[in-house]
């Protein structure tokens, strides 16, 4: 794999060598004191929550295990391990009780039970990693060729968004990647293809920017129309989904070679660099009204972890473009939103779930995660959890 750091000015490695140091001295200790807990924010005191008992099928519940795979990796300290299978352990749970999951099994298992497989050859883990892989398998429209976001309301037949299919859900289709390879078995990579190239069709437009959810006739495939989702409104940009979309294209396309989706990738990641605002933080939505100006933290992570993976797949000459973006990004992050300190247990502040949510920038667990994963790479790091 590409080494990205080799592409930094010595400046900008020497910056992403002490923002590196800085989370592994954070998380040397917050791990130990979360060690029994899967965070999803914090409380006003700046403690992690806890989701173990409260939601173990929460869709969030994979990034606290993948943030302690990602400090094991780096480290090689045996207690990152151990304290990361609690999360595995819960999940199963989750597992068992089955009606809860839906399309996000990915950011639930490949970031917890798959990494521990690639990285100790857990067989627990490749199990339930497959099992997840299924299970997201078999969410399968065929007449749409798109995987189902989401769940009937109480598996009520016949409500809800049997035909809604959304943005996010580009991030867990790695699942299927992984398991073609391991099971040597091309229908997982057949479904996470007919789905990327029906959300690159009907989700990506011209100009760059990305529907959050599209509604299609469950029987037929037919798109019948768009909705705003978590973004403004229908029509606008929301820019956590601009990241998931910049993200798993270029997914897409280092697990498959296929051209197009690399094509998509720099398409929209050209119209999120085109609306980065001068300071550098990004809004909730791109399109958003001037007031409140809402940001999310978690938006601008997320992108710059795929625009780095893009920089890795193109020529010398493009590299710049993409590594500068995600270095602005993740500058802005360091000097504006992130706590080292023992003050708080999380990492970064400033995230907002959606728009129209009453609380906004606050700390989300993905957020540190994706920061983390970022800035590991700028560091050395070749492990792709994706």
């Amino acid at each position: 794999m590409d080494m990205i750091r080799d592409y930094l000015c010595e400046k900008d490695r020497v910056w992403a060598d002490g923002v590196a140091a800085r989370i592994k001295a954070k998380l040397d200790w917050v791990s130990v004191k979360s060690k029994d807990k899967i965070p999803y924010t914090a409380d006003e005191n700046g403690t992690h929550d806890d989701k173990t008992n409260v939601d173990p099928s929460w869709w969030t519940n994979g990034f606290w295990g993948g943030m302690l795979w990602l400090m094991y990796r780096e480290t090689g300290d045996p207690k990152y391990a151990e304290i990361a299978r609690h999360s595995e352990e819960v999940l199963d749970l989750s597992m068992e009780q089955y009606y809860d999951l839906h399309h996000d099994v990915g950011f639930m298992w490949l970031p917890t039970a798959v990494a521990d497989y690639r990285l100790t050859g857990n067989e627990d883990g490749r199990r339930r990693g497959l099992h997840a892989a299924n299970l997201l398998a078999g969410r399968f429209n065929p007449a749409g060729r798109f995987i189902r976001a989401w769940n009937n309301e109480a598996w009520k037949p016949g409500s809800g968004n049997r035909g809604w299919a959304i943005i996010d859900c580009l991030m867990n289709i790695p699942l299927l990647y992984w398991a073609s390879d391991e099971l040597d078995d091309p229908r997982f990579r057949q479904i996470a293809m007919l789905h990327a190239d029906t959300v690159m069709e009907n989700f990506i437009r011209p100009d760059g920017s990305s529907n959050h959810i599209v509604e299609f006739d469950a029987n037929t495939g037919e798109m019948v129309t768009s909705y705003g989702g978590q973004g403004y409104e229908v029509g606008s940009s929301w820019t956590r989904g601009q990241g998931w979309a910049l993200y798993g294209f270029a997914l897409s396309y280092l697990h498959t070679g296929r051209q197009e989706y690399l094509d998509t990738a720099k398409r929209v990641a050209h119209y999120f660099i085109a609306n980065i605002p001068e300071d550098g933080m990004i809004p909730v939505d791109f399109r958003q009204p001037a007031q409140p100006a809402y940001k999310d933290s978690t938006a601008a992570a997320i992108a710059a972890c795929g625009l780095i993976e893009i920089a890795r797949q193109v020529g010398e000459f493009e590299k710049g473009l993409y590594l500068n973006a995600a270095v602005r990004l993740l500058k802005a992050l360091d000097e504006k939103c992130c706590h080292y300190g023992e003050e708080c247990d999380y990492l970064v502040g400033g995230g907002s779930g959606c728009y129209h949510e009453e609380r906004h920038e606050y700390p989300i667990i993905y957020g540190d995660y994706f920061f983390m994963e970022a800035m590991f790479k700028l560091a050395g790091s070749d492990f792709l959890i994706w």
